[in-house]
């Protein structure tokens, strides 16, 4: 099992561009992450989590989804059969501006939004109303694994 963690520490690394943010607890934030995993029957591949300025989202958005608006995070898939691989994009800025307009924890809405990033990574959708419910319910079983 120790062998497992200090793989999962390796496996799921958090960066910052264009943002002072700092996440904390990210041993922690790691092994939740694996859980969720794990309880879709995959296997953790390589995941990055990247907290960055809405300047450096919108840019992504523009360049790699046609998007020209700002966003709160962008997932980019890197799946390999049943081994999860991505790159995880989240606004600082709009994870603290979502963490004031729905009235929760800045932590909380951090946490929403990486277990978003990673539900897309496990095949979840969120482009119609159907998947868009599926996913909201998907976060809400993550997050009550948090803890």
């Amino acid at each position: 099992m120790e062998q497992n963690k200090k793989h999962t520490m390796k496996t799921i690394q958090f960066f910052t561009e264009q943002t002072n943010f700092t996440v904390k607890n990210k041993t922690l934030i790691r092994e939740w992450l694996a859980q969720i995993i794990r309880k879709h029957k995959k296997t953790i591949g390589e995941i990055n989590v990247i907290f960055c300025s809405d300047e450096y989202l919108l840019k992504l958005n523009e360049q790699y989804l046609g998007h020209d608006t700002f966003t709160d995070i962008i997932t980019f898939d890197f799946v390999e059969d049943k081994k999860i691989s991505g790159d995880i994009f989240i606004s600082a800025d709009r994870m603290k501006e979502n963490a004031k307009l729905f009235h929760v924890e800045q932590t909380a809405e951090m946490h929403r939004l990486i277990a978003h990033g990673i539900l897309h990574l496990l095949g979840y959708k969120d482009d119609t109303q159907k998947n868009k419910k599926q996913m909201t319910e998907q976060e809400e079983i993550a997050l009550s694994w948090w803890n």
